[in-house]
């Protein structure tokens, strides 16, 4: 329970530091990170319907923005999650 509190958290502080961003991108990515646990660029891709580009301009503006982390430590096949 205590997961899907910091989650649903998350998701809530997300929507407000995202809310100056403009297009279906920022609030499609932060769905995804908000049912998966962990996200690659390929995934959202998929599941925003966004392109390439664009899901990983999104992903390095919320990694910046401390709101998602990186947890692969590698140059190919990254992976992020929601940092609660």
């Amino acid at each position: 329970m205590r997961q899907l509190d910091d989650i649903q958290a998350w998701s809530a502080r997300a929507e407000t530091m995202m809310a100056p961003l403009s297009g279906k991108t920022p609030p499609a990515l932060r769905a995804v990170l908000t049912e998966w646990p962990v996200v690659s660029a390929p995934i959202a891709e998929t599941l925003t319907g966004a392109s390439r580009g664009t899901v990983q301009r999104n992903l390095a503006w919320m990694e910046a923005q401390g709101l998602i982390c990186e947890v692969t430590g590698t140059e190919c096949f990254r992976m992020w999650r929601a940092m609660p």
